[in-house]
C-alpha cells in the first residue's frame, strides 16, 4: 500500500480507536465479578412519578378517610388509534386505568379490583376444587386442611370509572424562524440560527357509574396542550487551505404520556371532590393552567376554605376536627413547594353553579 494510502485509512481508524476509548471499555468476556461485559451509564435515581396534582389528590385523603365509598375501575381505552409511522406500536399509553388507579389511591378512595381478576378467578377455581391449603397450612391428601368458600367475602364497588383518551391532534400550530447570514465573499464566515415551536394536544373523557343501578352520576371530558421546541445554529468557514462547519442543536418535547397522567389526575381529583362533596377551594389553589376564564372568575368569587368548610351532618364534629387538622398540615406541606409547581386551583361542592351533570368547561 502506498503512502498515501496509509495515510488515507489512518485517520479514521484513529478516529474510532479515540472514539472507542471515550465511550468506555467493552470486553467480549463477561466480568467474572459483575457478570457485565460493561458499566451502564447513567445514575439518575428512580424518583415518584407526580403531576402538578398529586399533592392536591393526598390532601383529599382527609375526606376519603371520613366516609368509604369502594370504587373500581374498568377500561379506559385509547380511542385515538393513533400509531408510529414505523408501525412500531401506538402513540399513546394504553396504561390509562393504571394511572387513573394510582391517582385514586393517592387520594385514598378504597379501591376493589375488577381490571384483572384472572389471578383471583384462578384462586377461586382452586378453592372451590379444594386444592388450596388452608391459610398457613400445608394440606395433605383427605386431611380436610383446605380453604374454605364463604359467602360474601367479596366486598363489592359502589361506583366504578371507565371511559377513554378520546383525542391526539399533533401540530395544532406551529411557527419557526431561520436566518443566514455572514461575509459575501466565497471564503468568508457563514452562520446559520433557527427556531421552531410546535403544539399538540390530548384529550380524555371519564364517567363515573353507580353500580347498583348503572346511572352515570358524574362526566369530565379535559384536554392538555402540549408543547416542543427546537432550537439549532452553525457556523462555517474557511481557514486558508481548510474549512470547518460546526453545528448544535437542542429538541424538547413535553412527555405525552405524563400529560395523558396529568389530564386524569384532574378528572379524578374533581370527580373526588363532587363524591365526597368537599367545601369550595379544599386542597387547592386558583391557578391552575387548566381552568378557562369562566373557572379561575367563579373560583376567586368564591369564599376560602377556612370560612366554607362544613362537612355533612351524618360526620361527627371529632372526626371534622381531626380532618381539619390533617388539611392544615397539608396546605402547610402543598405551600411549602408552590413556587416549583403548578397546582390544582379549585374543587366543587354540592351548591356550585357547575354541580350538576354535564361537561366541564368554562363560560
Amino acid at each position: 500500500m502506498s503512502a498515501r494510502g496509509r495515510r488515507f485509512f489512518a485517520k479514521p481508524i484513529a478516529i474510532a480507536l479515540t472514539a472507542a476509548s471515550l465511550g468506555g471499555c467493552i470486553s467480549p468476556t463477561a466480568d467474572r465479578d459483575t457478570g457485565r461485559y460493561t458499566a451502564p451509564i447513567g445514575d439518575a435515581p428512580v424518583i415518584s412519578n407526580e403531576t402538578p396534582y398529586s399533592t392536591a389528590l393526598r390532601c383529599m385523603t382527609a375526606y376519603t378517610a371520613m366516609r368509604p365509598v369502594h370504587v373500581a375501575v374498568g377500561q379506559i381505552a385509547d380511542y385515538t388509534g393513533k400509531v408510529e409511522s414505523d408501525n412500531g406500536g401506538r402513540k399513546l399509553t394504553q396504561g390509562a386505568a393504571l394511572m387513573a388507579m394510582s391517582a385514586l389511591a393517592k387520594s385514598g378512595v378504597p379501591l376493589v379490583e375488577r381490571f384483572d381478576t384472572s389471578v383471583a378467578e384462578m384462586e377461586l377455581k382452586y378453592a372451590n376444587n379444594k386444592l388450596i391449603a388452608a391459610d398457613g397450612l400445608r394440606g395433605s391428601v383427605g386431611s380436610g386442611d383446605y380453604r374454605k368458600i364463604y359467602a360474601g367475602s367479596i366486598p363489592g364497588s359502589d361506583y366504578y370509572l371507565v371511559g377513554g383518551i378520546t383525542e391526539l391532534n399533533f401540530n395544532i400550530r406551529s411557527m419557526g424562524v431561520n436566518g443566514t447570514g455572514g461575509e459575501v465573499s466565497t471564503a468568508g464566515i457563514k452562520a446559520t440560527a433557527g427556531v421552531n415551536l410546535y403544539v399538540m394536544n390530548v384529550g380524555l373523557d371519564l364517567r363515573l357509574v353507580d353500580t347498583n343501578t348503572l346511572q352515570v352520576v358524574d362526566v369530565i371530558s379535559y384536554q392538555k396542550q402540549i408543547i416542543g421546541r427546537q432550537l439549532s445554529a452553525g457556523v462555517f468557514d474557511f481557514l486558508g487551505q481548510h474549512f470547518f462547519d460546526a453545528s448544535v442543536g437542542e429538541s424538547a418535547l413535553e412527555p405525552i404520556q405524563l400529560a395523558v397522567r396529568t389530564v386524569i389526575e384532574r378528572a379524578v381529583l374533581e370527580m373526588v371532590a363532587r363524591l365526597y362533596r368537599t367545601p369550595a377551594n379544599a386542597c387547592s389553589v386558583q391557578n391552575d393552567l387548566l381552568a378557562g376564564p369562566g373557572d379561575r372568575a367563579r373560583a376567586m368569587a368564591q369564599p376560602s376554605a377556612a370560612a366554607s368548610a362544613q362537612t355533612p351532618s351524618a360526620i361527627s364534629n371529632a372526626t371534622a376536627a381531626g380532618a381539619a387538622t390533617k388539611l392544615s398540615s397539608n396546605a402547610l406541606e402543598e405551600n411549602k413547594h408552590a413556587s416549583s409547581r403548578t397546582r390544582a386551583y379549585r374543587v366543587y361542592r354540592a351548591d356550585d353553579p357547575d354541580g350538576g351533570l354535564g361537561l366541564r368547561g368554562g363560560h
